[in-house]
């Protein structure tokens, strides 16, 4: 019986140090991984700048950039290559009355963190007092993640 239980015992730190000796083939593995930037680089096919075509076909006519297939008139009325659909037309441009108000704020420069601080909060526009909130908060979260990456 203490054979039985011997071999049994022996049986399982063999498998013990399978595995052991498998995860640490694993963990040198990870180092090796080769990412897509690194194929990309090793894949990439380049071209001499310098290499020139002896009198072959084409000339000159390829060389020069290609003429658009669209008028004026196409251009100036409809939004080229901001269709989205397969099935869709790409959209017409419309006057700028057609659309609303909140599209031409847009582009306005809000105040930033280090502005908001200085003023008084208690006088803030709503909107400026949504964002300084915001912009505190997402500062305390960042000041919390970098101190809990040092320690």
């Amino acid at each position: 019986m203490g054979f039985v239980l011997g071999f049994h015992h022996e049986f399982k730190l063999a498998s013990i140090k399978v595995k052991v000796m498998a995860m640490n083939c694993i963990k040198s593995l990870r180092g090796i991984v080769i990412t897509k930037e690194a194929v990309g680089m090793v894949d990439r096919r380049t071209f001499s700048a310098g290499a020139k075509k002896k009198g072959g076909k084409g000339g000159a006519a390829a060389d020069a950039p290609k003429a658009s297939s669209l008028g004026k008139e196409v251009k100036s009325t409809t939004t080229v290559g901001a269709n989205i659909l397969k099935d869709g037309t790409d959209p017409k441009v419309l006057d700028d009355s057609e659309y609303p108000d909140w599209l031409w704020r847009l582009l306005d420069k809000r105040p930033a963190l280090s502005e908001l601080r200085r003023k008084n909060i208690e006088t803030l526009p709503y909107e400026d007092l949504k964002r300084f909130v915001k912009l505190d908060n997402r500062a305390r979260i960042k000041e919390n993640n970098f101190s809990k990456a040092k320690n």
